[in-house]
């Protein structure tokens, strides 16, 4: 037979490879170990064992056809001990993975003793096949451990998790709501081809070899654990419980449901997706395998993601804790795309829905304590000066963020609506109100939904606390003794709260261009409310009637009127100059409308009366403002600053 050297046709590869059975001599096993070796080169003996497997293959009767066993097939089995014994002396330059074609040399050995134990296995233990199966089974064994072992160290390889850390140092400082699409998954795991394709060969090898259940659990457990250090490179450890959660104060909660929102979207725009593309190149011979793998690694992973999602939608209500729990909707929800596709999800993926419908509801409450808080405030103290209540400011900001979920609350409140008809009877169920409940309310109210740019359960909800607002504001604005007062209250919250509408897009989205339109016409309301309740007296001291009696002036009337006017004028200034208006916009237009009414009657009224004082001494005493003074004092009102008058006098 014509010898031949080694011929390498395909190296390693996640694809397709065929290792050729023409082999080197040299290197290929240690002769000095075993010197049956070398009365036949490794050519000629795989080529034996070769044509012995399919000669047993044409035996039909094998329970009564034994087969006759060359001297080969030991010998063959002996040569890959001797490969093992070779790989574990602890030589360096003998190790598996350092010289490529001995490893391709025992990856097809153990392949080809493989199908010669299967092949022999076929046989009755009587017969005269028995003690060549114990050879081949034993050297098989020995191959499989090996390969086991190599199988981890590849797995759990030290460069890769060195750059893994690197990747991770990056993850853990990324911020996920402005992510885009930076390429990085690629980086996770990091693995090098050479290294993926040395673990294709090994799994489809021992798969192949009937060692599939040991092959898998070794690389379950590696990537299970790589996950685990993942997931604490986030600072993220599962280790809560209901009642962990329960007792947490919501500081300690809220900075773990961060992590917590980390680690779900790295598991669903990176690890999962990589864990996906590492198992399919591994096992690409074994679909079947790599999906049953990746199943069992992410529902591992996924069951304890929803055991803390679900502790913490336990926790006690609060409305400030809606935002936190609408991240983690949101986080769930990216989570079901990432594994969707294959009938072994459908139940993991009904277990994240079942999960995702929890927050929701969650969510919901939450932010029904909302309408709660504005019940409660019951506040019996008058903000002073009539400035923009403390609730108001809470109230717009909330619903302000609030609205920056919009599609998302959107979906919840539909959802949870939906929830609500289905289990109408049960009476410990939360529920928001029904679509005919806040249609009624809004018929009352000063935004009906015939003003809103689109009614869903939503924007139904967002109203019903406009309206709850508006209500308390209401009852808040008659603990002002001063009518006057009570209307630049109501005037400075409801301005507050159509700039905050028209200041921010999500909100305006939600209550429409028509809704600002109605809430400006509320307020100018509260505007003449004021002006009339106010400044209708002072005028009624420049009325002229009786001032002139047949045609001659009544001076002593002339000059009880300008007395009056100078006080009740500086009585108001005094007052309301404690008064607060902090838009500057609508102090302007308060200041210009009192002007615009006030200065021309009472420039009127000085040019008409002035002239029946004796002299001008007598005038300064009685006028004892210009139009031009009163100007002036109409600009400072409204500052808030209780000694405005002591400086002007």
């Amino acid at each position: 037979m014509e010898e031949t050297h080694l011929q390498i046709h395909n190296s390693f590869s996640t694809n397709d490879h065929q290792i050729s059975t023409s082999l080197k001599p040299q290197n290929s096993f240690d002769s000095s170990t075993n010197d049956a070796c070398d009365e036949h080169c490794p050519h000629e003996i795989t080529q034996d064992v070769d044509e012995f497997i399919n000669s047993l293959a044409a035996i039909d009767e094998k329970s009564s056809n034994s087969p006759e066993i060359p001297d080969s097939i030991e010998t063959f089995s002996k040569i890959i001990e001797s490969r093992i014994n070779k790989y574990n002396s602890g030589e360096i330059n003998t190790r598996f993975g350092k010289v490529t074609e001995d490893d391709l040399f025992f990856i097809d050995s153990v392949q080809r003793i493989s199908k010669l134990t299967n092949a022999l296995g076929e046989f009755p233990p009587d017969s005269s096949a028995n003690p060549s199966v114990h050879h081949t089974s034993v050297a098989l064994q020995r191959a499989m451990v090996f390969l086991e072992e190599e199988f981890r160290a590849l797995l759990e390889d030290s460069d890769a998790e060195n750059a893994q850390q690197n990747y991770i140092n990056k993850l853990s400082s990324f911020n996920y709501s402005d992510r885009e699409d930076s390429g990085q998954s690629e980086e996770y795991p990091a693995y090098s081809p050479e290294t993926v394709a040395k673990m294709h060969e090994i799994a489809t090898t021992m798969v192949a070899a009937g060692y599939e259940t040991e092959c898998s659990q070794v690389y379950y457990i590696s990537r299970r654990n790589a996950i685990r250090k993942q997931m604490a490179k986030l600072d993220f450890e599962i280790m809560w419980n209901m009642d962990d959660v329960a007792k947490a104060p919501w500081a300690t909660l809220e900075a773990e449901i961060s992590r917590w929102i980390s680690v779900v979207k790295a598991c669903s725009e990176t690890i999962f997706p990589a864990e996906k593309q590492l198992g399919e190149s591994v096992f690409a011979d074994y679909p079947r395998v790599s999906q049953s793998l990746l199943s069992n690694i992410v529902r591992g992973v996924v069951i304890q993601l929803l055991d803390f999602a679900e502790a913490s939608a336990m926790a006690k209500r609060s409305a400030e804790k809606l935002f936190k729990y609408l991240d983690m909707y949101e986080a769930l929800q990216s989570l079901v795309p990432t594994i969707s596709g294959e009938s072994c999800w459908n139940e993991l993926i009904d277990e994240i829905s079942d999960a995702v419908d929890r927050i929701g509801e969650s969510a919901v409450s939450n932010f029904c304590d909302l309408e709660n808080s504005i019940k409660s405030d019951a506040a019996r103290t008058p903000v002073p000066g009539g400035a923009v209540h403390p609730l108001t400011r809470y109230v717009m900001n909330y619903l302000k963020y609030t609205c920056d979920y919009k599609d998302t609350l959107e979906k919840i409140f539909e959802k949870h609506t939906e929830l609500g008809k289905r289990f109408p009877d049960d009476p410990n169920r939360q529920t928001t109100s029904s679509a005919q409940e806040l249609s009624e309310k809004e018929s009352e109210s000063p935004h009906n939904f015939e003003t809103m740019a689109g009614t869903t359960a939503f924007s139904m909800q967002v109203v019903t606390v406009m309206d709850l607002l508006d209500g308390n504001l209401e009852k808040k604005s008659k603990l002002y003794r001063d009518p006057s007062l009570r209307y630049i209250f109501l005037m400075n919250n409801g301005r507050y709260i159509l700039q905050k509408v028209k200041g921010a897009s999500e909100i305006l989205q939600v209550m429409g261009d028509t809704w600002c339109r109605r809430r400006s016409t509320v307020v100018r309301q509260y505007h003449k409310n004021y002006q009339r309740e106010t400044w209708s007296r002072v005028l009624q001291t420049l009325n002229q009637e009786g001032l002139l009696v047949s045609g001659k002036p009544n001076k002593a009337l002339i000059k009880e009127r300008f007395k009056v006017f100078s006080s009740t004028f500086e009585e108001i200034c005094r007052s309301q100059s404690t008064w607060v208006v902090s838009d500057q916009q609508l102090q302007s237009e308060l200041c210009i409308s009192i002007s615009s009414v006030l200065i021309p009657a009472y420039r009127a009224f000085v040019g008409r009366f002035r002239q029946y004082m004796d002299n001008a001494k007598q005038a300064d005493k009685y006028i004892k403002y210009q139009p031009e003074d009163v100007e002036t004092m109409i600009e400072k009102l409204f500052e808030g600053n209780s000694h405005s008058m002591q400086r002007r006098k």
